[in-house]
Protein backbone atom coordinates (compact mmCIF):
# COMPACT_ATOMS: atom_id res chain seq x y z
CA UNK A 1 0.00 0.00 0.00
CA UNK A 2 1.32 3.51 -0.78
CA UNK A 3 1.29 6.31 1.43
CA UNK A 4 -1.13 7.97 -0.50
CA UNK A 5 -3.71 5.11 0.10
CA UNK A 6 -3.28 3.68 -3.49
CA UNK A 7 -3.17 0.16 -3.33
CA UNK A 8 -0.31 -0.91 -4.96
CA UNK A 9 1.92 -4.53 -4.86
CA UNK A 10 5.62 -5.36 -4.80
CA UNK A 11 4.74 -8.39 -5.44
CA UNK A 12 2.53 -7.62 -8.55
CA UNK A 13 5.16 -5.15 -9.93
CA UNK A 14 7.57 -7.96 -9.64
CA UNK A 15 5.26 -10.54 -11.54
CA UNK A 16 4.48 -8.00 -14.12
CA UNK A 17 7.51 -7.12 -14.66
CA UNK A 18 9.05 -10.17 -15.08
CA UNK A 19 6.13 -11.00 -17.39
CA UNK A 20 6.91 -8.48 -19.02
CA UNK A 21 10.64 -9.02 -19.65
CA UNK A 22 10.12 -12.11 -21.06
CA UNK A 23 7.38 -11.16 -23.64
CA UNK A 24 9.75 -8.29 -24.91
CA UNK A 25 12.39 -11.03 -24.94
CA UNK A 26 10.50 -13.43 -26.68
CA UNK A 27 9.54 -11.21 -29.37
CA UNK A 28 12.77 -8.88 -30.07
CA UNK A 29 14.81 -10.96 -32.08
CA UNK A 30 11.07 -11.61 -34.52
CA UNK A 31 10.80 -7.85 -34.52
CA UNK A 32 14.88 -7.72 -35.82
CA UNK A 33 14.64 -9.88 -38.59
CA UNK A 34 11.29 -8.79 -40.10
CA UNK A 35 12.61 -5.45 -39.96
CA UNK A 36 15.98 -6.25 -41.48
CA UNK A 37 14.10 -8.01 -44.17
CA UNK A 38 11.20 -5.38 -44.83
CA UNK A 39 8.45 -7.96 -44.22
CA UNK A 40 5.09 -6.67 -44.02
CA UNK A 41 5.13 -8.35 -40.19
CA UNK A 42 7.16 -5.23 -38.90
CA UNK A 43 3.90 -3.48 -38.67
CA UNK A 44 1.50 -6.24 -37.19
CA UNK A 45 4.11 -7.42 -34.64
CA UNK A 46 4.31 -3.94 -32.37
CA UNK A 47 0.22 -3.88 -32.35
CA UNK A 48 1.02 -7.46 -30.97
CA UNK A 49 3.54 -6.92 -28.71
CA UNK A 50 1.69 -3.59 -27.47
CA UNK A 51 -1.44 -5.15 -26.90
CA UNK A 52 0.35 -7.95 -24.86
CA UNK A 53 2.33 -5.16 -22.83
CA UNK A 54 -1.32 -3.64 -21.93
CA UNK A 55 -2.76 -7.28 -20.69
CA UNK A 56 0.20 -7.62 -18.70
CA UNK A 57 0.21 -4.16 -17.28
CA UNK A 58 -3.92 -4.54 -16.10
CA UNK A 59 -4.86 -1.96 -18.02
CA UNK A 60 -8.11 -1.98 -20.08
CA UNK A 61 -8.80 0.06 -23.44
CA UNK A 62 -12.09 1.02 -24.03
CA UNK A 63 -12.94 2.80 -27.50
CA UNK A 64 -15.08 5.74 -28.50
CA UNK A 65 -14.91 6.33 -32.15
CA UNK A 66 -12.82 4.44 -34.91
CA UNK A 67 -9.42 5.30 -36.28
CA UNK A 68 -9.43 6.01 -39.60
CA UNK A 69 -8.65 2.95 -42.36
CA UNK A 70 -7.88 2.94 -45.83
CA UNK A 71 -4.92 5.95 -46.45
CA UNK A 72 -2.25 7.32 -44.07
CA UNK A 73 -3.25 9.11 -41.08
CA UNK A 74 -1.51 11.61 -39.13
CA UNK A 75 -3.17 10.65 -35.68
CA UNK A 76 -2.88 13.73 -33.08
CA UNK A 77 -3.31 12.65 -29.33
CA UNK A 78 -2.97 14.19 -25.34
CA UNK A 79 0.35 12.72 -24.16
CA UNK A 80 0.57 11.63 -20.58
CA UNK A 81 3.59 8.99 -20.58
CA UNK A 82 4.99 6.12 -21.73
CA UNK A 83 1.49 3.93 -21.57
CA UNK A 84 0.24 6.28 -24.30
CA UNK A 85 2.55 4.46 -26.61
CA UNK A 86 1.48 1.07 -26.01
CA UNK A 87 -1.96 2.39 -26.13
CA UNK A 88 -1.94 3.74 -29.86
CA UNK A 89 0.51 1.17 -30.34
CA UNK A 90 -2.19 -1.43 -29.73
CA UNK A 91 -4.95 -0.21 -31.87
CA UNK A 92 -3.12 1.02 -35.04
CA UNK A 93 -0.35 -0.16 -37.63
CA UNK A 94 1.68 3.16 -37.00
CA UNK A 95 5.04 4.80 -36.53
CA UNK A 96 5.40 7.12 -33.70
CA UNK A 97 6.72 11.02 -33.78
CA UNK A 98 9.59 11.04 -30.33
CA UNK A 99 12.10 13.41 -29.13
CA UNK A 100 15.54 12.81 -30.22
CA UNK A 101 16.96 11.79 -26.51
CA UNK A 102 14.45 8.76 -26.50
CA UNK A 103 16.40 6.99 -28.77
CA UNK A 104 19.33 6.97 -26.77
CA UNK A 105 17.23 5.52 -23.84
CA UNK A 106 18.37 2.10 -22.56
CA UNK A 107 15.61 -0.90 -23.86
CA UNK A 108 13.34 1.49 -24.70
CA UNK A 109 15.26 3.25 -27.29
CA UNK A 110 16.15 0.19 -29.04
CA UNK A 111 12.48 -1.12 -28.89
CA UNK A 112 11.37 2.32 -30.73
CA UNK A 113 14.00 2.18 -33.49
CA UNK A 114 12.46 -1.57 -34.23
CA UNK A 115 9.16 0.20 -34.68
CA UNK A 116 10.65 2.81 -37.04
CA UNK A 117 9.89 5.97 -34.88
CA UNK A 118 11.02 8.90 -36.75
CA UNK A 119 12.81 10.84 -34.42
CA UNK A 120 12.83 14.91 -34.02
CA UNK A 121 14.58 17.97 -32.56
CA UNK A 122 11.69 19.64 -31.25
CA UNK A 123 14.84 22.49 -30.04
CA UNK A 124 16.40 22.47 -33.62
CA UNK A 125 14.45 25.14 -35.17
CA UNK A 126 16.42 25.73 -37.86
CA UNK A 127 16.18 22.25 -39.41
CA UNK A 128 12.14 21.95 -38.79
CA UNK A 129 11.82 22.16 -42.22
CA UNK A 130 13.97 19.26 -42.91
CA UNK A 131 12.13 17.25 -40.30
CA UNK A 132 8.94 18.27 -42.03
CA UNK A 133 9.99 16.53 -44.82
CA UNK A 134 11.23 13.38 -43.30
CA UNK A 135 7.50 13.17 -41.63
CA UNK A 136 6.20 14.36 -45.09
CA UNK A 137 7.74 11.68 -46.97
CA UNK A 138 6.80 8.58 -44.15
CA UNK A 139 2.78 9.98 -44.62
CA UNK A 140 3.50 10.27 -48.78
CA UNK A 141 4.89 6.06 -48.13
CA UNK A 142 1.07 5.51 -46.80
CA UNK A 143 2.84 4.87 -43.15
CA UNK A 144 0.21 5.85 -40.11
CA UNK A 145 2.33 8.58 -37.64
CA UNK A 146 1.12 9.13 -33.95
CA UNK A 147 1.76 12.60 -33.07
CA UNK A 148 2.11 14.19 -29.73
CA UNK A 149 2.31 17.80 -29.95
CA UNK A 150 2.61 18.95 -26.48
CA UNK A 151 6.23 17.96 -26.93
CA UNK A 152 6.58 16.40 -23.37
CA UNK A 153 4.07 14.65 -21.02
CA UNK A 154 1.48 15.66 -19.14
CA UNK A 155 -0.32 14.79 -15.68
CA UNK A 156 -3.65 13.32 -17.29
CA UNK A 157 -5.73 16.42 -16.00
CA UNK A 158 -5.50 18.55 -19.10
CA UNK A 159 -3.92 18.91 -22.41
CA UNK A 160 -0.56 21.49 -22.37
CA UNK A 161 -0.57 23.81 -25.39
CA UNK A 162 -0.05 22.36 -28.64
CA UNK A 163 3.15 23.22 -30.70
CA UNK A 164 2.25 23.65 -34.56
CA UNK A 165 5.99 23.41 -35.83
CA UNK A 166 5.22 19.40 -37.45
CA UNK A 167 1.64 20.19 -38.48
CA UNK A 168 3.12 21.07 -41.37
CA UNK A 169 3.82 17.60 -42.46
CA UNK A 170 0.49 17.34 -43.42
CA UNK A 171 -0.23 19.88 -45.11
CA UNK A 172 0.43 19.18 -48.66
CA UNK A 173 2.22 20.90 -51.31
CA UNK A 174 0.74 22.67 -54.34
CA UNK A 175 -0.40 19.39 -56.43
CA UNK A 176 -0.21 16.89 -53.71
CA UNK A 177 -3.22 14.76 -52.34
CA UNK A 178 -4.85 15.77 -49.18
CA UNK A 179 -4.23 14.30 -46.01
CA UNK A 180 -6.19 13.07 -43.37
CA UNK A 181 -5.50 13.73 -39.83
CA UNK A 182 -7.45 12.35 -36.88
CA UNK A 183 -7.22 13.83 -33.44
CA UNK A 184 -7.24 11.29 -30.59
CA UNK A 185 -8.09 11.77 -26.66
CA UNK A 186 -6.30 9.49 -24.20
CA UNK A 187 -7.89 9.42 -20.78
CA UNK A 188 -6.84 7.65 -17.64
CA UNK A 189 -11.05 7.60 -16.18
CA UNK A 190 -10.66 4.25 -13.05
CA UNK A 191 -8.65 2.40 -11.07
CA UNK A 192 -10.39 -0.92 -10.06
CA UNK A 193 -13.20 -0.07 -11.20
CA UNK A 194 -13.76 3.43 -9.30
CA UNK A 195 -13.11 6.73 -10.36
CA UNK A 196 -9.92 8.11 -11.36
CA UNK A 197 -9.30 11.91 -9.51
CA UNK A 198 -7.19 14.46 -10.20
CA UNK A 199 -4.43 13.45 -7.45
CA UNK A 200 -4.51 9.70 -8.21
CA UNK A 201 -4.16 10.01 -11.83
CA UNK A 202 -0.29 11.01 -11.48
CA UNK A 203 0.03 7.26 -10.29
CA UNK A 204 -0.35 6.68 -14.47
CA UNK A 205 0.98 9.83 -15.90
CA UNK A 206 4.55 10.14 -16.07
CA UNK A 207 5.66 13.50 -16.50
CA UNK A 208 7.99 16.74 -14.72
CA UNK A 209 10.85 15.19 -13.15
CA UNK A 210 9.63 12.01 -11.70
CA UNK A 211 11.96 9.16 -12.34
CA UNK A 212 11.11 6.53 -14.73
CA UNK A 213 11.95 3.73 -13.02
CA UNK A 214 10.67 4.43 -9.67
CA UNK A 215 7.12 5.67 -11.58
CA UNK A 216 7.48 2.00 -14.25
CA UNK A 217 7.84 0.57 -10.78
CA UNK A 218 4.37 2.02 -8.23
CA UNK A 219 2.73 1.45 -12.24
CA UNK A 220 3.09 -2.54 -12.41
CA UNK A 221 2.18 -2.08 -8.95
CA UNK A 222 -1.45 -0.59 -9.08
CA UNK A 223 -4.41 -2.86 -9.73
CA UNK A 224 -6.66 -2.47 -12.67
CA UNK A 225 -6.03 0.53 -14.72
CA UNK A 226 -9.35 1.85 -17.13
CA UNK A 227 -8.28 3.99 -19.94
CA UNK A 228 -10.67 5.82 -22.72
CA UNK A 229 -9.74 6.48 -26.29
CA UNK A 230 -11.65 8.68 -27.85
CA UNK A 231 -11.22 8.98 -32.17
CA UNK A 232 -12.12 12.19 -33.33
CA UNK A 233 -14.19 13.03 -36.57
CA UNK A 234 -11.12 13.52 -38.92
CA UNK A 235 -9.88 16.66 -40.45
CA UNK A 236 -9.39 16.45 -44.28
CA UNK A 237 -5.89 19.16 -44.97
CA UNK A 238 -5.10 20.70 -47.81
CA UNK A 239 -2.66 22.79 -49.31
CA UNK A 240 -4.14 25.91 -47.64
CA UNK A 241 -4.82 24.96 -44.60
CA UNK A 242 -2.72 26.58 -41.66
CA UNK A 243 -0.17 24.66 -39.32
CA UNK A 244 -1.36 26.79 -36.66
CA UNK A 245 -5.18 26.64 -37.47
CA UNK A 246 -4.74 22.63 -37.20
CA UNK A 247 -3.18 22.64 -33.97
CA UNK A 248 -5.25 25.21 -32.46
CA UNK A 249 -8.32 23.08 -33.63
CA UNK A 250 -6.97 19.79 -32.44
CA UNK A 251 -6.27 20.92 -29.40
CA UNK A 252 -9.88 22.03 -29.12
CA UNK A 253 -11.55 18.77 -30.06
CA UNK A 254 -9.07 17.17 -27.45
CA UNK A 255 -9.28 18.84 -24.49
CA UNK A 256 -12.74 19.22 -25.06
CA UNK A 257 -12.95 15.29 -24.95
CA UNK A 258 -11.01 14.76 -22.12
CA UNK A 259 -12.74 16.72 -19.98
CA UNK A 260 -15.81 15.34 -20.61
CA UNK A 261 -13.90 12.07 -20.16
CA UNK A 262 -12.91 12.51 -17.15
CA UNK A 263 -15.71 14.41 -15.83
CA UNK A 264 -17.86 11.08 -16.78
CA UNK A 265 -20.46 13.17 -19.12
CA UNK A 266 -19.03 11.60 -22.05
CA UNK A 267 -21.08 9.04 -23.57
CA UNK A 268 -20.32 5.54 -22.87
CA UNK A 269 -17.57 3.71 -25.01
CA UNK A 270 -19.14 2.06 -27.72
CA UNK A 271 -17.52 -1.52 -26.75
CA UNK A 272 -17.87 -0.76 -22.89
CA UNK A 273 -20.46 -3.65 -22.26
CA UNK A 274 -18.39 -5.57 -24.52
CA UNK A 275 -14.55 -7.18 -23.73
CA UNK A 276 -12.32 -4.49 -23.70
CA UNK A 277 -9.16 -4.33 -25.87
CA UNK A 278 -6.69 -6.51 -23.40
CA UNK A 279 -9.46 -8.85 -22.42
CA UNK A 280 -8.35 -10.66 -26.17
CA UNK A 281 -5.54 -11.70 -24.37
CA UNK A 282 -6.55 -13.60 -21.30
Amino acid sequence: MSGNGVPTSHLRAAMRLILYMGWTIFLFPIQMIVVALNLPLAKAIPMIYHRGCLFLFGISVFIRGEPVRGTSILFVANHCGYIDIAIMGALVPCVFVAKMEIGQWPLFGILARLQRTVFVDRQAYMSAGTQRDILRTRLVAGENLILFPEGTSSDGNRALEFKSSLFSAAVPGPGESPVVLQPVTIAYTQLDGFPMGRTMRPYCAWYGDVGLVPHMWQLLGLGKVSIEVEFHESITVTHESKRKELAAKCHRVISKGLSEALSGRSPKPANLDSPPLSASFS
